[in-house]
């Protein structure tokens, strides 16, 4: 993971590797607001929000994934950068979005952040 600090906003990069290519994993946080997402010629392509709250709650308000790079787990990946940083600064998640609420649920390895 490469730390980014500009203008007060924190931004992570994380790497994820499709069958294609290799796809950075951005975060951008403003306040309580945040994002991953992934960047292609200058637009965001796939992107999963949260907010930060209370007493070290991360809540996942909505993923989206281009239709071009839907079926190539995209949004797994997404869910699996939001459960590393929960897990690094020991949030808890709570999944708002059916998407996210339904992986993570499904599998196992999310137990420990899943709030």
């Amino acid at each position: 993971m490469h730390l980014q600090q500009h203008n007060g906003q924190r931004s992570n990069n994380y790497l994820s590797r499709t069958n294609q290519h290799m796809m950075l994993i951005l975060q951008k946080q403003e306040g309580q607001q945040g994002s991953f997402y992934i960047e292609e010629d200058n637009r965001r392509v796939a992107e999963i929000e949260y907010t930060l709250s209370g007493e070290k709650t991360l809540t996942i308000d909505h993923t989206e994934v281009d239709e071009q790079l839907q079926g190539k787990q995209i949004g797994v990946r997404l869910v699996d950068a939001v459960a590393d940083f929960a897990r690094a600064h020991q949030y808890k998640v709570v999944p708002k979005c059916s998407y996210a609420a339904a992986l993570m649920q499904r599998e196992s390895r999310f137990s420990d952040v899943l709030g």
